[in-house]
């Protein structure tokens, strides 16, 4: 999956330092990032590469380390040769270390940029200096990153798989039941409302899979699979889903992409129930 970047390290460590030559510039505009290249060779700018004007008259921000390359965070830079894309058009880019370090950095871009003022005194926020929270110095509010707990299922079912597409997204690929945790709930009960909110479908028997962080939805994704409990009509949540339908392992026509959960959750199913 995306965040597998071995033999790179992720290191999210917080550290309140100032960017320096071959460190990596993550630049962010309207929740676009500066990038150059295609989506087979993407770059991300480095620090020499800016000019003094813009060091002088930007702030960095100091993200994360992949392997030996540190990444800060600064905004609406603009260099020759590189252009603005959104996030969606990473999907399946490469090198992969480099379109996640994009992904995560646009992910805290918008957490920063929506927290530049305290909730609850509206008083401006400032960064801490020994981990990554934003404090109020007026009232002592804190805010930390937003990560939110979300579910996909693979229902299983006589040997094939219940399969969604989502009103409003992507047509050209199968999605799983997902949805994110409510206030109060286990993942387990996500798992079970979501399934029936959406197909009216019950589950039993659920096997925790593997778990993902997700930057596109500040998510952090639990799968699991599940086999039905009970009857397989399946009556969709019309405002979520455009389809629902079971499916068996020869009609999944997707190929590993080794970007997301689903599809590694749509390979596995395949490949151990073709055979059966």
């Amino acid at each position: 999956m995306i965040q597998d970047l071995a033999p790179l390290h992720f290191d999210n460590t917080y550290h309140s330092i100032q960017p320096q030559a071959g460190d990596r510039i993550i630049s962010l505009r309207k929740g676009d990032i500066l990038i150059r290249g295609n989506l087979h060779a993407i770059d991300l700018p480095r620090f020499e590469d800016l000019l003094s004007s813009y060091i002088c008259e930007h702030t960095f921000t100091y993200l994360f380390a992949i392997g030996e390359e540190r990444f800060f965070l600064c905004r609406d830079m603009e260099l020759d040769g590189y252009r603005y894309e959104k996030g969606t058009a990473l999907r399946g880019a490469a090198p992969q270390h480099l379109v996640y370090a994009a992904l995560v950095g646009m992910q805290l871009g918008r957490w920063y940029k929506a927290h530049r003022f305290c909730g609850a005194c509206g008083h401006p926020m400032i960064p801490d200096e020994r981990e990554r929270m934003l404090r109020c110095p007026s009232c002592g509010q804190m805010e930390y990153p937003k990560i939110c707990p979300c579910v996909i299922v693979g229902v299983i079912h006589d040997g094939k798989i219940l399969v969604s597409q989502y009103r409003g997204g992507f047509t050209d690929h199968y999605a799983l039941i997902a949805g994110f945790a409510e206030i109060g709930e286990t993942i387990e009960e996500t798992v079970a409302r979501e399934v029936y909110e959406e197909t009216h479908l019950h589950v039993k028997n659920l096997r925790y899979y593997k778990c993902q962080p997700w930057p596109y939805s500040d998510s952090l994704l639990f799968g699991f699979f599940a086999e039905l409990d009970g009857a397989e009509q399946i009556v969709i949540q019309e405002d979520e889903l455009s389809m629902a339908k079971w499916v068996t392992p020869e009609e999944i026509y997707e190929k590993p992409n080794h970007f997301s959960l689903t599809n590694e959750m749509l390979m596995k199913f395949r490949d151990e129930y073709k055979t059966m």
